[in-house]
């Protein structure tokens, strides 16, 4: 038996790309000394590389440079499908979007592609309003840019995990994919003040 079941797996590079681009907060791992150390950043794609900085005081920056090898995980949404959608009897299960990518870090050294990077990443994240511009030539930017570390990141290896009950019947696959909708789009008020009193 295969593992992972060829149904949840997605090759198509579009598809991977467009997880990165609608959830750009990667999750990023590097080894030290046999020890994982993880990040959560968001990450812009453009031409088969992931752009990025990072807090010079956070020591995962160490290890992102020097061509390094990291794991990044994007996630998509996710949710809980109970059997009471289908229209056949199936047993309960979780659905969820997740692309991992391996690659090879590089530091980005000069503090102008440091700053375009982040005038770029914000450009990208204000889509499609425009409500907010970072200005390149704002005096702060020179004051912020000495705190962080830029970084990009060669990909060298695409894995998608999209589990959306491909393996049902078209009907029920389809009952799994509004389910996934209706969840994603519920109300997150009450979650978010019990977690933040």
């Amino acid at each position: 038996m295969n593992y992972p079941p060829k149904d949840h797996q997605d090759t198509d590079r579009n598809h991977l790309i467009s997880v990165i681009k609608n959830y750009p907060l990667a999750t990023v791992i590097s080894v030290l000394n046999n020890e994982p150390i993880v990040t959560h950043i968001p990450l812009i794609y453009k031409n088969n590389e992931l752009i990025g900085h990072i807090d010079a005081n956070n020591p995962h920056a160490e290890l992102l440079k020097n061509g390094n090898k990291v794991t990044l995980i994007f996630s998509g949404p996710q949710c809980y499908i109970s059997p009471s959608i289908y229209i056949t009897k199936q047993l309960p299960t979780w659905n969820y979007v997740k692309v991992h990518i391996e690659g090879v870090v590089f530091e980005i050294e000069n503090p102008d592609h440091i700053k375009e990077s982040m005038v770029d990443m914000t450009k990208y994240l204000e889509e499609p309003e425009h409500k907010f511009q970072l200005d390149y030539s704002d005096p702060r930017m020179d004051m912020y840019v000495p705190y962080v570390r830029g970084f990009k990141i060669t990909i060298t290896q695409w894995e998608g995990k999209f589990k959306l009950s491909q393996n049902r019947n078209m009907k029920d696959f389809e009952l799994a994919k509004a389910e996934m909708v209706k969840r994603n789009q519920a109300d997150l008020s009450a979650f978010l003040n019990n977690i933040t009193q």
